[in-house]
């Protein structure tokens, strides 16, 4: 019987690739840690307060904070007060980035976010529930002469959280409000070279609009893009990942299909799982070097929900194919105790010394497993919670499209609906991982009270099972390590970035995770598909025929028994797999 190469393979070899694999996660850590700079870049701009001076204005024109065509400026409101310069004749203009600077495809995203900078005044307070209406447009060109084209416009409303910490009297008039950061705009592709940002805040005091907000003194923003540096590190991971995983996935099911016998259901999903991983390493980002692709973010998310999805399945698909509450060995009690699996076969010595005991149970069990809708309680929430994630990244990233200023965080509704969505988010990651370790708990005890059948084999036969458990144990016990640190990563990636400083070298956490987890889940599937793939070797030259259950021909110990059938017809690929069942589902 020919068997996985995880069981086939010399203890030495094994070893060896393991090593290998290991070397690579260490690198991929280095490469974010020490090469690639920090993920995101945060740039901080204050608005330039320019006048408009003709009222009404039909035509668009666009206002420049600086440069050989700079608008008319005025440094505060008391200055246009002097100067009857009314609030709507008043555009706040940013230039990003800032001066003798450019933008670049390689930065892939823009997020700007928004503060307001309010006075406090007796006569003029923050109303509760107060709703800032903004008039805002975004225009783009590629170089410093030609004429401003507009990309966006929009009237957007955000709702004001401030909070004036003294107490208000006469005597901390001018003092400010302690407002909340609020998200402004969101570009999924970062094509030109510069971006204008003009705002205005309308009042009409008939319609109530923009009133009782408070004495706006400045308006500040923090542009955050990606690092050009980490884009082009993403990139080259991703462009040697790519062809690894597709090799590897074609040899391995090539392999599959050599087979006599058709493929089981744990091998289509592990080459579901490589399909996954090779569609989320594809670098199409390689073409938002060339194209406005603003879908780019939308597309990204979409592979990555895939994967996660197919991920998180494949470990539950992966624990309870071998899981089992049946017998040990697949076995048919004959008359006079003796086991045998064929008319042809040479009786063995009964290692169940139970007279009656019949497979009636094994054969359920062995009916239940290699079937996709015995794992329905299990895959259904995680691909209901996908979709769920999917429809929230819809109604953002999606009107985002074509509207660049949108955020579901903008009203009470969407912001609470934004933090319901990440807290269930986080509760269910919690209970899938304790899920999951409750799973591989489980394989463990089975396992283990099972092991008192392997002292009624030969010596020989009992090191070489229990070789195969212990790498069965150790392989389940990187599924949990792999499985762990993808919640570690998305717990991170919440916390505000750090460094950690190793003498004069500067470590970016964010960076070292980012590259270190894809690394990681790369190497994982490349390590699944190359063990899990069938072996050209035999164990045994006893066991050359690979289809009887044996016994010592000269009976002298009885314990030299073959445990499997040959794999053409029966339950899996591997040896253990065959050793370990499902356990029954409720």
């Amino acid at each position: 019987m020919a068997g996985a190469i995880i069981e086939n393979m010399s203890t030495k070899k094994l070893v060896i690739v393991g090593v290998i694999l290991l070397l690579f996660q260490a690198f991929a850590f280095m490469v974010g840690g020490l090469i690639a700079p920090s993920p995101t870049t945060a740039m901080h701009y204050l608005a330039t307060k320019c006048v408009d001076a003709v009222k009404h204005r039909q035509e668009s024109k666009w206002f420049m904070p600086w440069g050989p065509n700079q608008c008319d400026k005025i440094r505060n409101f008391d200055e246009a007060m002097l100067k009857k310069i009314e609030a709507n004749n008043i555009v706040f203009a940013v230039h990003i980035p800032l001066p003798n600077k450019e933008m670049s495809p390689w930065f892939q995203f823009m997020l700007v976010i928004l503060q307001f900078d309010i006075a406090f005044k007796m006569y003029n307070q923050i109303e509760d529930g107060a709703l800032a209406t903004i008039d805002v447009g975004l225009a783009y060109r590629d170089d410093t002469v030609s004429e401003w084209t507009e990309m966006a416009h929009s009237f957007e409303n955000r709702k004001l959280n401030c909070n004036f910490t003294t107490s208000k009297t006469f005597e901390n008039e001018g003092r400010y409000y302690e407002c909340d950061l609020m998200p402004f705009m969101e570009v999924g592709s970062v094509a030109h070279k510069y971006y204008l940002l003009n705002i205005r805040l309308p009042v009409n005091e008939k319609k109530k609009i923009n009133v009782g907000i408070g004495e706006i003194k400045d308006i500040r923003f923090v542009s955050i893009h990606q690092n050009g540096g980490f884009t082009k590190v993403w990139f080259a991971m991703k462009t040697f990942l790519t062809p690894s995983i597709l090799i590897i996935m074609i040899w391995y099911w090539r392999r599959i299909t050599l087979m006599s016998r058709p493929p089981v259901l744990l091998e289509k999903v592990i080459l579901a799982l490589g399909i996954s991983m090779t569609f989320i390493n594809i670098p199409v980002e390689w073409f938002s070097i060339g194209f406005n692709w603003t879908w780019m973010l939308l597309f990204g998310d979409i592979r990555q929900g895939i994967f996660y999805s197919m991920l998180l399945s494949f470990w539950i698909i992966f624990c309870g194919e071998h899981l089992m509450e049946t017998q040990f060995f697949a076995v048919l009690v004959v008359d006079r105790g003796e086991v045998t699996m064929c008319e042809s076969c040479v009786p063995a010595i009964k290692i169940f010394p139970e007279p009656g005991l019949h497979p009636t149970k094994n054969s359920q069990d062995q009916t239940e497993r290699n079937r996709f809708s015995v794992y329905w309680k299990q895959v259904g929430p995680i691909v209901f919670g996908s979709f769920c994630l999917f429809i929230f990244d819809m109604c953002e990233r999606g009107v985002q499209l074509t509207n660049p200023f949108y955020s579901i965080w903008a009203s009470d509704v969407g912001t609470e609906l934004a933090m319901a969505f990440i807290i269930v988010a986080g509760i269910c990651a919690c209970l899938y991982f304790l899920f999951l370790c409750f799973m591989v708990f489980q394989v463990f005890r089975n396992i283990s009270g099972k092991r008192m059948s392997l002292p009624a084999m030969s010596r020989a036969r009992r090191l070489h099972y229990e070789g195969l458990i212990f790498r069965f144990k150790f392989l389940m016990l990187v599924t949990l390590a792999c499985a762990a640190m993808t919640v570690i990563f998305f717990i991170i990636s919440q916390v505000n970035e750090g460094h950690w400083h190793w003498g004069d070298y500067t470590v970016q956490v964010n960076s070292a995770f980012f590259t270190g987890i894809y690394g990681m889940w790369n190497l994982y599937v490349f390590a699944i598909m190359f063990l899990y793939a069938p072996s050209h070797k035999r164990y045994g030259d006893e066991q050359s025929s690979g289809q009887c259950i044996t016994g010592d021909t000269g009976a002298n110990s009885g314990e030299d028994i073959q445990l499997t059938t040959t794999i053409t017809h029966v339950d899996g690929p591997t040896e253990l797999y065959k050793m370990t069942g499902k356990e029954a589902q409720e």
